[in-house]
């Protein structure tokens, strides 16, 4: 049984809307904690997570991690692991782990549509074993799962598919193309140094309002 448990607020307000009784029997049927076969089955399809984590102070954040298909690995049933890919640089959601390791990981799919919540302690890694699952990962994080919570799919929108995103690392290489806001003209000063010029082979400089309205435009470039 999971260790997942009810704060007093949560039975309040069970009790106040007549759900404790309903609530208190999903313990017993949504909530588990290891990876059941269709938990790996819907994990293993999946190209997208948003993960929340909290800092020391207890504020949150939540964030969206993608990747090709598989890109979450479960070495056994407790497990997660997932790669940090190249991103703005912040550093905001590994920097939560590696200073309270709570995380929250919702996987969705839009076109079934389903979803699965994953509650955990997480420790970032740089193991090169693990580190090497994913050609182009800066580093890797390990989840030590408490809780998964298998939720319905109700007010979830049906959604198409239509392509991957073109900036998830080659499977092989771990090339990726250079991202939109890498060739705002403003930043170029503070880009890291690997980044520094390749503005220039990826179609020049760009401002910040261009960029924006290739965001707004759903250019596949920005």
């Amino acid at each position: 049984m999971s260790g997942f448990a009810y704060t007093d607020e949560a039975l309040a307000l069970q009790r106040r809307f007549d759900t404790e009784a309903l609530a208190a029997a999903e313990l017993q049927v949504i909530v588990h904690d290891s990876l059941s076969p269709q938990d790996r089955t819907f994990i293993a399809q999946a190209e997208m997570f948003w993960l929340a984590s909290v800092d020391p102070q207890g504020s949150p954040t939540v964030s969206f991690k993608g990747g090709a298909p598989g890109f979450v690995r479960m070495p056994d049933d407790q497990t997660l692991l997932f790669p940090c890919f190249d991103g703005n640089g912040m550093f905001f959601s590994m920097g939560n782990i590696a200073a309270t390791s709570h995380v929250g990981l919702l996987f969705m799919d839009f076109v079934t549509p389903s979803r699965l919540r994953v509650q955990g302690d997480a420790v970032l890694t740089d193991d090169p074993d693990t580190v090497g699952l994913w050609p182009g990962a800066q580093f890797a994080v390990r989840v030590a799962i408490t809780a998964l919570i298998t939720n319905c799919p109700r007010y979830i929108p049906r959604m198409q598919r239509v392509a991957p995103s073109r900036y998830v690392p080659h499977p092989t290489t771990g090339h990726q193309p250079i991202p939109g806001w890498k060739r705002i003209d403003a930043i170029q000063g503070v880009l890291p140094q690997r980044d520094q010029g390749k503005a220039d082979q990826a179609g020049g400089l760009i401002s910040m309002d261009q960029w924006g309205a290739m965001v707004g435009q759903g250019d596949p470039l920005a």
